[in-house]
């Protein structure tokens, strides 16, 4: 199997149209409609996996990343208008030429990255994504997802393959691979030589066996062990608003805020506002894990209404994936940024202060893909941040670091009109002095 969906998909990526190409919108267009017109069949799918999940005793977390709704149904229309908005824009962008020895004219010309595989477990939208935006570039795209979302994954199987139709692409530039064996996988993660970009996305797990057995390069859409520092000079009423949009919310989110480190001069008052808040709607299923010299002093609101429990070793570094919050304090900046770069793992951590020197020596030295001042941790997302549709959010170093945009699934190659010129050989010299010291030009 693994053999023929990878010609398949070198195939269509042969096949595909240009960047830029009509056929593009009109496939997220497509999808959409599809999506709208199919959803019974995928509704009756998600039931039966979700059946099937209760029945194995998955948690409840899974379940709730497993769960497609009429939300999702109406959000893919929303996804096709961003990522057809977005495409108009890079059609409208023009790259710089550059005018080089002998008259050459050099300009970088837009590429897809080429054959993508996409590994992931438990959320059927990654299926939706996972289509839309790559092949919206030209890339082929070869999506595996988890075997607790099987019948969920092969009727979007068939939205996408009448998408791709109406849209005249070739049948094979997306596919849903439906043998989730792992022997199968094994092999995929060793085809270098057909395969360019792996993009795993999921748990810790996961990421450290694509990391072991595959050399092909990867985006990383890493797990989220979020921070937020709660400085001396913070303002309180406003660090309460965004531990409750950071964490309550999806807490399963890899944007999840994950441990609060409250500075030890604050963290009384900053306990009481949040005491105060402790009977809003929602809040009763937050569990805290309080570290030791905070437990005494919690206020009666917080230990009668939360489950409260102590923090412990295991608690640091940790990604709950539910609503579970560790907070702790520490004894000011340098204790907090020593906290974060050790336990953190790089995704998105936040400060929330009124002194801008602190501020910035916080961004200075937590090297986070996103690091947010006065704001929730939520906001680490392409949309939100005005980037545009993201497919993941990348930990890496290496090509595309935060939001994974349609820019970032694009790679460049370049157009070289040589107008005659050569490198080499006498009538060659007197090109090369000329442009040996002359800057190259940018029209």
């Amino acid at each position: 199997m693994s053999v023929h969906c990878l010609r398949t998909a070198r195939a269509a990526l042969s096949l595909a149209p240009v960047i830029g190409d009509p056929a593009y919108p009109a496939f997220a267009r497509s999808l959409a409609a599809v999506m709208t017109s199919r959803w019974p069949q995928v509704a009756a799918a998600n039931a039966q996996d979700l059946a099937a999940g209760r029945e194995r005793g998955l948690p409840e977390s899974w379940l709730h990343r497993m769960c497609l709704t009429e939300a999702h149904r109406d959000g893919t229309a929303l996804l096709a208008e961003r990522v057809v908005a977005e495409l108009a824009e890079l059609a409208r962008h023009r790259e710089p030429t550059y005018r080089g020895a002998g008259g050459t004219v050099a300009r970088r010309v837009a590429r897809p990255l080429g054959v993508l595989l996409m590994i992931y477990e438990a959320r059927p939208t990654v299926t939706i994504d996972g289509a839309m935006l790559p092949a919206c570039v030209g890339n082929a795209v070869l999506l595996r997802g988890g075997a607790e979302i099987a019948r969920t994954n092969a009727a979007l199987a068939d939205v996408i393959a009448e998408a791709l139709a109406r849209a005249g692409l070739p049948p094979g530039l997306v596919q849903v691979l439906p043998d989730l064996d792992r022997t199968a996988l094994r092999e995929l993660l060793l085809r270098d030589d057909a395969i360019d970009v792996l993009i795993p996305r999921g748990s810790p797990s996961l990421l450290d066996a694509c990391r072991s057995l595959s050399r092909i390069p990867m985006i990383v859409g890493g797990d989220g062990v979020n921070h937020m520092y709660v400085h001396a000079a913070a303002d309180l009423p406003l660090a309460v608003r965004l531990l409750l949009d950071g964490k309550l919310p999806e807490p399963d989110g890899c944007t999840a805020l994950e441990m609060v480190l409250l500075d030890s001069a604050i963290a009384g008052d900053f306990l009481e506002l949040l005491a105060a808040r402790a009977a809003d709607p929602g809040l009763e299923s937050l569990v805290l894990r309080v570290g030791a010299d905070l437990l005494e002093r919690l206020p009666a609101a917080l230990t009668e209404r939360l489950t409260v429990e102590p923090l412990t070793e295991a608690d640091l570094g940790r990604e709950f994936l539910s609503p579970t919050l560790a907070v702790a304090s520490v004894a000011g900046p340098d204790a907090a940024i020593t906290h974060v770069v050790r336990y953190g793992t790089g995704h998105t951590d936040a400060i929330v202060t009124q002194d801008e020197q602190v501020a910035e020596e916080f961004c200075r030295k937590v090297d986070s893909a996103a690091v947010i001042v006065n704001g929730s941790v939520r906001l680490h997302d392409g949309p939100t941040l005005g980037l545009g549709t993201e497919i993941v959010i990348s930990t890496g170093r290496l090509h595309a670091r935060g939001p994974v945009t349609a820019g970032a699934l694009m790679t460049y190659g370049w157009r070289v009109d040589g107008h005659g010129a050569v490198r080499f050989g006498d009538e060659a010299a007197g090109a090369r002095d000329e442009g040996k010291y002359s800057r190259a030009e940018r029209g």
